[in-house]
């Protein structure tokens, strides 16, 4: 406790009911959730198998579960649960599968097979922003914890009706799939814990204190899944921060922090302003532009780490200039300060801003990681021909015999599908198995129950010739060529080059198991299961290759940033219809894109520098832009600006321009 500050220790040492801890950027917040799991269990007696902390990203609990283990550990660490929402609410589907009407070993649909299934459903395959509209609408409905009979009744309109009509025919066939999506994983537990008494009152007694994490990121959903949770007993701490809500898109509510104090009038409130990060003229920046949100709960941060540096403002001729200067300066801030790639961040507001960025970064062999990018086993194309190796292994994985039953197209619709489910059900047994039972024939026309046998015996000659045959590769690759897998991405594919990268990725792949086949030396001692099985484990390494420390400039959204901090920032874009968004000034919303900026500014330790374009090109065009109004509401005597006609005179740029080149001949001897 003696390396805490007072607030910090308040909120650690908190515990006899409800408490909100609104913890600033850089305050310490893990610290603290860490620190009272550790006071809870060893100084309060609860036991650690009573006490769950959760959050919003398996980053986030694993760094807060391996930092509690250093303070809580053997023994009395037994039992602890630190999850996300989503593993928390998979844990107890799995605790009681057939409260939800699910049998055991039941599948999850990630957002590719909800797509997939949506897609069958509409009778649509290319048009993907209308699958991924009913989608969004579908999940706000889960969200919102509105059922597929309320939607129905709510419905005031066509496209209300159309959206709750198939809302009600997804469920439907997830039911029969025995499968839930992801946002199943937080309704499905909420709605039991809501309606059924008997889980209500298990996981109560399983909860005796709840710490949650990011509670401005909450939704309707988790928000209730909390309140019920921690029932009567109402011992939790909710750690957030309203000013960094940034996802209002996927459903987050900063307004349930406000609600806390309407739902627990007896909620403790503690206040983490000290900011252990940045400078404190960053910090001022930061104070001056989200006050111009309204608040429920008013705090400043602050800091010891001194005024430091000025907040640089460059204006840009256009976006190959904003690109140029940003390479560029971190090049020569690096040459001259001796740090490292990894110490610089750029921030915007889009992925298409890296585009330019990324050729100049190139130009000047100036390494770089864009974060948020998909991994190599998260492609498609690698998804699908995985499904059919894991359907090879195991005929009981029924999600994979969803994702490939009808990749390609086998003239196999949803509705024979459902009725495929149902039975599959009936008769406890996998899809897959189902399909060779004479009963089958019932349920399903002659024509499907046909297709279905007919895959069925296909996939048990392919499995054989694969675990069985002598050239398991060859036989994989016979297996693909049977489908005809080349020319379904070629019909798949938005153009032939795009056919082509993903064909190579298929390539790769298939190195990959030939890779490792090679590598069992004993002959007699090869298992192509084995080997395929070890092929899931490389997407785990891939990832975790993926947040390694190497020396590269970091690139990412505004919207990934949030959460990590870098010394020196570069945010570029800033400007109208960009930082804030068009879509949030003709909707409204500029007060999430200011917390945006907000969230922007605090990444920074030591320096910040902002950047825009005088004129951007849209639509093919080159068009002038509008500074964006954060700037004008940056403290003025805490910025330089560079680039306008007020700056700097040529004598002082060619004074500056001896001088940096008199450092440069310095340093290079």
């Amino acid at each position: 406790m003696n390396n805490l500050n007072p607030r910090q220790r308040e909120a650690v040492m908190a515990i006899s009911g409800p408490v909100l801890v609104l913890a600033g950027a850089g305050s310490g917040k893990t610290s603290v959730i860490t620190r009272k799991i550790a006071y809870l269990i060893q100084d309060c007696g609860i036991s650690a198998n009573k006490i769950i902390a959760v959050t919003f990203t398996n980053k986030a609990a694993r760094e807060m579960k391996e930092r509690a283990a250093k303070l809580v550990s053997g023994p009395e660490a037994r039992g602890l649960m630190v999850s996300t929402f989503h593993t928390l609410g998979l844990t107890m589907l799995k605790r009681h599968p057939e409260s939800f009407g699910l049998k055991k070993n039941f599948s999850i649909f990630d957002a590719e097979d909800s797509r997939t299934l949506l897609g069958e459903l509409l009778h649509k395959e290319n048009a993907s922003d209308k699958i991924d509209l009913v989608r969004n609408l579908i999940s706000g409905f889960k969200n919102d914890l509105v059922t597929p009979a309320e939607a129905m009744s709510k419905a005031d309109s066509d496209g209300d009706y159309f959206a709750a009509t198939v809302y009600e025919t997804y469920e439907r066939h997830l039911r029969a799939y025995n499968a839930v999506d992801f946002d199943d994983l937080i309704v499905r537990p909420t709605l039991a814990l809501k309606n059924d008494a008997a889980i209500r009152e298990h996981w109560q007694n399983r909860v005796h204190y709840l710490l949650v994490d990011e509670y401005q990121d909450t939704n309707s959903a988790q928000y209730l899944m909390v309140k019920l949770l921690v029932g009567a007993r109402a011992c939790f701490t909710a750690v957030g921060d309203d000013d960094q809500s940034i996802y209002a898109w996927r459903g987050a509510r900063p307004e349930n922090m406000a609600e806390l104090t309407t739902d627990y009038p007896q909620l403790k409130v503690v206040k983490l302003e000290q900011n252990y990060r940045s400078t404190s003229r960053i910090l001022k920046a930061a104070n001056t532009v989200i006050a111009n949100n309204p608040h429920v709960f008013e705090k400043k941060l602050w800091s010891q780490h001194g005024m430091g540096e000025a907040i640089r403002v460059i204006q840009c001729g256009n976006e190959d200039a904003e690109a140029d200067k940003v390479a560029t300066e971190i090049l020569n801030h690096k040459l001259m300060q001796r740090t490292e790639f990894r110490d610089y961040a750029v921030l915007y507001r889009g992925n298409f801003q890296a585009r330019v960025l990324e050729t100049k970064l190139r130009e000047l062999q100036i390494p770089y990681k864009i974060s948020g990018g998909q991994s190599f086993f998260g492609r498609s194309e690698i998804k699908d021909v995985m499904a059919y190796l894991r359907l090879v292994i195991n005929p009981e994985d029924d999600n994979a015999f969803l994702r490939i039953i009808n990749t390609p197209k086998r003239e196999i619709g949803p509705a024979t599908l459902e009725k495929l489910g149902g039975y599959a059900q009936q008769r406890g047994c996998a899809m897959l198995l189902a399909c060779d039972e004479m009963g089958l024939s019932l349920h399903v026309g002659e024509r499907a129950y046909n297709r279905l046998q007919e895959f069925s015996q296909w996939l048990r000659e392919t499995a054989r010739a694969i675990i069985d045959g002598d050239d398991p590769l060859q036989a994989i690759r016979q297996m693909l060529g049977d489908i005809q897998y080349n020319d379904y991405l070629l019909e798949q594919s938005p153009t032939p080059t795009a056919a082509e990268r993903r064909m190579e990725s298929v390539n790769s792949f298939l190195t990959s198991v030939q890779r490792l086949w090679d590598k069992v030396e004993d002959e007699d001692a090869r298992d192509i299961e084995a080997v395929i099985r070890k092929l899931v484990l490389l997407d785990l390494l891939e990832q975790q290759a993926e947040e390694d420390d190497s020396d590269k400039v970091q690139l990412m959204t505004l919207h990934a940033a949030k959460g990590l901090e870098f010394p020196f920032v570069y945010l570029m874009g800033l400007e109208e219809d960009l930082l804030p968004h068009r879509n949030s000034i003709e909707s409204g919303t500029v007060e999430e894109e200011r917390r945006l900026m907000y969230v922007g500014i605090t990444r920074a330790k030591q320096t910040l520098t902002l950047t825009y374009a005088a004129k951007r090109k849209f639509g093919g065009e080159s068009m002038p832009t509008t500074p964006s109004r954060f700037l004008e509401e940056l403290p003025a005597d805490d910025l330089e600006w560079e680039g306008r006609s007020s700056g700097r005179s040529v004598e002082q740029k060619q004074a500056l321009g001896r001088a940096h080149l008199t450092n440069l001949r310095d340093m290079l001897g």
